[in-house]
Order: structure tokens, then C-alpha cells, then sequence
């Protein structure tokens, strides 16, 4: 993929312009390789690996019922499931496998867009990411980066800022 064409990334692009984000819309990145995860993200860009807003998608379980949950959380740490399980209310938090990622997202694992869904997610934006003025998020592919802010992945998103990350990452 050389351009902004794939349709993942172009209905991406498409909800950046509808909430207005222009500018970040016009900051989307191709990259040379796929970047799957922060540590490549913020490598290819020469950036801190914080400033990377990873876009996770579980399975949140509410008495049975299954729903996807996107976390938003900076590179520099992991998510804690059973801190996102206390803060959404569900009864467990899994991993969400590939299929369970694209049939929810219409997007791959490690390019996965925090709008651009089929449906709205409920989305949470780890706080952690308000410590950079400008984050960089997947932007519908794997080798798709756009820049952005936390204020923004917060209403882009309709999300709720929350703190996300390990007890361990705390130390």
C-alpha cells in the first residue's frame, strides 16, 4: 500500500473530515513497512514510543453478552484488564482475536482506527496520552499513522478518559 486509497484507511479519512479533524486527516502517513505495534510505530516516526496511542480491541463480557471495547493507551505501558473490566462495568475483559477485531472494526490488527467502524465502540482514552501535545494513531492499516491529540481521540471517539494502565507501569 502506497497510498491513502485502501478502503479502510479512506473511510477513516472520511470520518477525520466529517468531525472536522482537517488537519489530521491531511497529516495521515503511509509507511514504508506495517507498523504493528508502538515500539515499530514510534521508530518509524523517530518519536517516543508514549506518543503512540495503541488502539486495543477487547471482548468486554456484560452478564453473557459479549461487545467490543476499544482501549486507547500510550505505548509506554500496557492496559490493565481488570482496571478496564472496573471502569466499564463488565463482568470480564478478554483479547479480542483477529476475526472478532476485523467483523467490529473492519480493520486489522495493528491498524485499527479509533473511528471508522461500522458501528460507534465504546472507547476508552487512556489519560496517560495527555502528557504529549501530539499523539500518533493507526490510521486504518497497518501501515497507516495519523497525528492527533488526546483531546481529540476523546471526542473523535466519544470516549472517556480514564487511567488504563498496569498497576506494575505505576511503579
Amino acid at each position: 500500500m502506497t497510498s491513502t486509497d485502501h478502503p479502510a484507511v479512506a473511510k477513516f479519512t472520511a470520518a477525520l473530515l466529517e468531525a472536522g479533524l482537517t488537519d489530521s486527516a491531511a497529516g495521515i502517513r503511509i509507511l514504508d513497512d506495517e507498523v504493528r505495534t508502538a515500539a515499530a510505530a514510534a521508530n518509524a516516526l523517530g518519536i517516543e514510543v508514549g506518543a503512540i496511542a495503541n488502539s486495543l480491541i477487547f471482548r468486554a463480557t456484560y452478564n453473557g453478552a459479549v461487545e467490543p471495547l476499544l482501549v486507547l493507551t500510550s505505548g509506554a505501558h500496557r492496559a490493565d484488564t481488570k482496571r478496564v473490566a472496573a471502569i466499564v462495568g463488565a463482568d470480564r475483559i478478554d483479547k479480542a482475536d483477529p476475526v472478532f477485531v476485523k467483523e467490529n472494526t473492519g480493520q486489522a490488527i495493528g491498524g485499527v482506527a479509533p473511528s471508522g467502524h461500522p458501528q460507534r465502540i465504546r472507547t476508552l482514552v487512556d489519560n496517560h496520552l495527555a502528557t504529549y501535545a501530539v499523539v500518533w494513531a493507526a490510521a486504518g492499516h497497518p501501515k497507516s499513522v495519523y497525528p492527533t491529540t488526546f483531546e481529540q481521540l476523546v471526542a473523535l471517539t466519544g470516549g472517556t478518559a480514564a487511567d488504563v494502565r498496569s498497576v506494575e507501569d505505576d511503579s
